[in-house]
């Protein structure tokens, strides 16, 4: 299997020639806040495996430290700029919004600031989207409700050529863009088409994932809040199935392709029996299958909980074979699967049952942050204000090993994230699950199948690669 070289070289829109506003120290030991430097960086592999790898890697494999430069490449003065949301809800969208603005305002002394309506449909000339004026007085306190105070959208981002048309009539030099994978890589082909016009336009990604399945960040903005509002459901199914004979707990969570919330969330509430996720398959019937150790469970126990990840086993479903605007592929409902699969089983069997489900995902995607979710979107906005002052472009901004770094969105968006059924994260689960190590009747096959997806991703991620590489080529 090929390895994925990664680059993390940061592109820059030129040098950078304009005193920042923002007094701050020169060096350290000042006993103040300091400037970063472009030559501050942070290593993406910290667990060495092999010693020889120590100091073999280029600095080309090292992430840019982000944070505010003495100098900066666009004049405040001169700088309009925009902000839009994109994609499905999650929490902590307005304190994103609101960090950008303050820190644009209130330390770059930026004055205009143009807020894009419904994502990227917002810049379409036949929506009729305004743009809204933002300042700290209309976002003040917008980190105190759910949603989005610019509104979102799904899908229109390969609609490259009028986005940009848009950004140049509105006279924007500097454009934040909020959202997860599908909306950075249309982030990149928006950055790209200025660069091949030859516009001076910074274009920088805050990456929204609530599944945290963007690569290399320790997590994404709304994670932490999605599994504390999980954990309560959680908490309150496991009490509904305590009390009722034969009582089962069904909660169906978010996580397309990555089970981060469900395995998380079975880690928070210690109440859960049984988590399913995408990267781990599991069957239902059979001697070692989901049926049987559930029945095993209730025998001993007399009740359970069972998270099941909303992406998880869909090879058990029929396919619907469509999309999303965002052209992401419409999940069969694995929920109401298991609920009616569950209750069939035990009523053949004449096993008395009660079943409780919920799906609390659109409580959560909307819900309010929790502080430290809030600290971790004022301190992304910030940085990304700081990176596009300094003309950085085609990033996202994410925390890495507890560090705040550019990222190129080419290597951000090469493969999505997921739970290593190898990781400690997914054996400390197992741990406090103490379901099985897998829930399968032929565990070769399922070996195979794993590899065979870990292949195809990879290769995805190759291809991906080249594109990339083929694009600076041409710009070049």
């Amino acid at each position: 299997m090929a390895t994925i070289k990664y680059d993390f070289s940061v592109e820059s829109l030129g040098e950078c020639k304009v005193k920042s506003p923002i007094e701050l120290s020169l060096e350290h030991g000042a006993f103040r806040a300091a400037y970063v430097k472009d030559t501050s960086f942070v290593r993406n592999r910290v667990n060495v495996f092999n010693k020889d790898e120590l100091e073999t890697d280029p600095k080309s494999t090292y992430l840019e430290k982000a944070g505010p430069r003495e100098f900066i490449y666009f004049n405040p003065t001169h700088v309009t700029a925009g902000i839009c949301t994109c994609g499905g809800l999650c929490p902590g969208l307005n304190d994103v919004i609101r960090a950008v603005v303050r820190c644009l305002w209130n330390r770059y002394g930026v004055r205009r600031i143009k807020g894009i309506q419904y994502g990227y449909q917002g810049f379409f000339a036949e929506n009729n989207y305004d743009t809204i004026d933002l300042n700290p007085d209309n976002v003040d306190n917008i980190h105190k409700l759910g949603g989005t105070f610019l509104g979102t959208s799904r899908g229109g981002g390969d609609r490259t050529g009028d986005i940009v048309d848009s950004i140049e009539r509105l006279g924007i030099n500097m454009m934040f863009i909020i959202g997860g994978d599908g909306t950075q890589r249309g982030a990149l082909d928006i950055a790209n088409e200025i660069e091949k016009r030859g516009l001076k336009i910074a274009v920088v990604g805050i990456p929204k994932t609530v599944d945290n399945d963007l690569q290399f960040l320790d997590r994404s903005f709304g994670f932490e809040t999605a599994v504390q509002k999980a954990t309560q459901a959680v908490n309150s199914i496991h009490m509904e199935a305590k009390a009722q004979i034969g009582g089962i707990g069904l909660v169906k969570l978010m996580g397309r392709e990555s089970g981060f919330i469900a395995a998380a969330t079975a880690l928070a509430s210690h109440e859960t029996n049984f988590c399913l996720i995408p990267e781990v398959p599991f069957e239902l019937d059979g001697p070692n299958g989901l049926l049987h150790h559930l029945e095993d469970r209730l025998k001993r126990r007399g009740h359970a909980v069972i998270i099941v990840a909303e992406g998880a086993g869909q090879e058990l479903l029929q396919s619907t074979n469509q999309t999303d605007a965002s052209g992401n592929k419409k999940l069969a409902d694995i929920g109401t699967f298991l609920r009616d699969s569950i209750n069939s089983y035990f009523k053949k069997k004449k096993v008395e049952i009660n079943l409780k489900y919920i799906d609390p995902g659109y409580e959560v995607r909307a819900s309010v942050t929790t502080a430290n979710d809030s600290i971790y979107c004022e301190r992304l906005g910030n940085n990304a204000v700081h990176a596009a002052m300094a003309g950085k472009t085609k990033i996202v901004i994410g925390l890495v090993h507890d560090k705040y770094v550019h990222i190129p969105i080419a290597m951000a968006t090469l493969t999505r994230n997921i739970v290593d059924p190898e990781s400690s994260f997914w054996r400390d689960c197992l741990d406090a699950t103490l379901q099985p190590l897998y829930m399968v009747n032929n565990i070769n096959t399922v070996i195979d199948k794993l590899k065979a997806e870990h292949e195809e991703a990879n290769n995805k991620a190759l291809a991906r690669l080249d594109k990339v590489n083929a694009m600076k080529k041409k710009t070049k």
